[in-house]
């Protein structure tokens, strides 16, 4: 009988960890100089509960959930957060105008070179500013960490960037025709998807489409196909106005004519292409944004059978938030393009045992 194949070494084996040691102190030093940065900016670093009534709304996010119980004996369902975007807007609403927090968050169904179950949202918000400020942040941020690091470049599996050189601003539209042959905005008649357009679309131009596929799976498709990988290559981009039914959270863009909006204030930013973070001028319409939870939950229940709550004090908090940006940008994977590590386990103090 063969014996098992043996076991890859703990992260707390002194010759693993010994491995492991100067990127991990490099991590220590990346985020003492981002705080150092928010802090010069006049930002609040705050610290919300992590255990919430809502983990988030978002179609493919998967939360963990864990049961409350009281001192009565009663039982209650709470959730990890998958961000601490509902929190964070509240804080607005209190009266907050620059806040950042450096969150530890949780998803499940997560596993793989650059994603873990647990790990950590560098996440801020500025009250009254546009969020193209967001844009000139993360220019500064790379910057920042590259220093902290020691890098002259950014890099990730063979591809670098330029921590120093100013980010392409790229409008995904713009990115789906120039990297797969595809007119984005004519898949969004009337400003609603029509998958049926997109699937002929995405054939014609070599894209495999599923016949259950609707227009958001034909979208990511071709995104993570065609276009990631050309992202962020010698310079961060900027992948700006997402299509609004992709942005449930963003308030959208209305263009010179009175129809229904096709492109929302939402942002992504690629280095080496990687995504590292996801901004927006953020929706403060309370009934609006109810109606998008909804029509998010609706669709999460049809693909995967479950729903999570709506936080009804989220959206009471939202009548009340002033206009404002916000951002949330992968810690881990920061580190990972700084210091040159092929897995974010490999940056993470005491990753997820498999």
């Amino acid at each position: 009988m063969p014996a098992d194949p043996p076991r890859s070494s703990p992260f707390w084996a002194p010759h693993v960890h010994a491995d492991r040691r100067p990127i991990l102190l490099a991590r220590g030093r990346i985020v003492a100089a981002l705080r150092g940065w928010f802090a010069g900016q006049d930002f609040v670093e705050v610290e919300t509960a992590a255990l919430q009534v809502s983990p988030g709304n978002e179609i493919h996010l998967h939360a963990f959930a864990i049961t409350l119980n009281a001192s009565d004996g009663s039982a209650s369902r709470r959730y990890l957060r998958t961000s601490p975007e509902f929190a964070c807007k509240k804080l607005l609403a209190a009266g907050e105008r620059r806040i950042v927090e450096f969150a530890h968050v949780f998803r499940d169904r997560e596993r793989g070179a650059l994603h873990h179950p647990e790990f950590t949202l560098v996440e801020w918000y500025r009250a009254g500013e546009p969020y193209e400020t967001l844009m000139q942040d993360c220019a500064a941020i790379l910057q920042v960490t590259a220093r902290a690091a020691g890098a002259k470049q950014l890099t990730f599996r063979g591809r670098a960037a330029d921590p120093f050189a100013a980010p392409e601003r790229l409008g995904v539209a713009e990115a789906f025709g120039r990297f797969a042959g595809i007119d984005l905005l004519a898949t969004l008649p009337g400003g609603k998807p029509d998958g049926l357009l997109f699937a002929n679309a995405a054939r014609a131009a070599g894209i495999r489409v599923a016949d259950d596929d609707n227009w958001g799976d034909i979208f990511s498709r071709v995104l993570v196909e065609r276009i990631e990988g050309n992202l962020g290559i010698g310079r961060a981009t900027v992948l700006d106005r997402y299509p609004a039914a992709l942005s449930a959270l963003a308030r959208p863009v209305q263009g010179p004519t009175q129809e229904p909006p096709r492109v929302a204030e939402r942002f992504e930013l690629y280095v080496c292409g990687v995504e590292l973070a996801n901004g927006f001028g953020e929706l403060n319409d309370a009934a609006e944004q109810r109606r998008r939870l909804e029509e998010q939950m609706a669709e999460k229940e049809r693909v995967y059978g479950e729903r999570y709550p709506i936080d009804e004090d989220f959206l009471a908090a939202l009548a009340q938030m002033p206009q404002a940006c916000g951002i949330a940008l992968g810690l881990d994977r920061l580190v990972m393009l700084a210091t040159g590590a092929s897995r974010i386990d490999q940056v993470l103090w005491t990753p997820i045992q498999e």
